[in-house]
């Protein structure tokens, strides 16, 4: 089993920064890949981008180049950091666990954050 809790989310302007943090609990976390989902009202939960274990990373292509992510295995925690905001960034963002790498699809993930509100202003 594995808990996840998001922070760092906020208000921000466009062009601005946010880093996301995932803080977890649950002894699966140093071996699973770890991702992060947005989503808005209406809409599915669309992948940002993924980590394994070892660190080799993968970003959904409206990200690639302004948003990075992270991990560290002996905080057990996870970031995500974001430059560049745009409005259209604007979501509710998931942390999640799970063990396919490269899975960009929210069913391949097993346990998911309650969520954190990103909004982007124009």
């Amino acid at each position: 089993q594995v808990q996840l809790v998001e922070s760092g989310g906020g208000l921000v302007q466009a062009g601005g920064s946010l880093r996301l943090s995932c803080a977890a609990s649950g002894r699966t976390f140093s071996s699973g890949v770890m991702g992060w989902f947005r989503q808005t009202p209406g809409k599915e939960r669309e992948f940002v981008a993924g980590i394994s274990r070892s660190g080799d990373t993968y970003y959904a292509d409206s990200v690639k180049g302004r948003f990075t992510i992270s991990r560290d295995n002996v905080k057990d925690t996870v970031y995500l950091q974001m430059n560049s905001l745009k409005p259209e960034d604007t979501a509710v963002y998931y942390c999640s666990a799970g063990r396919i790498y490269n899975a960009r699809r929210a069913e391949a993930y097993n346990y998911w954050g309650q969520g954190t509100q990103v909004t982007v202003s124009s």
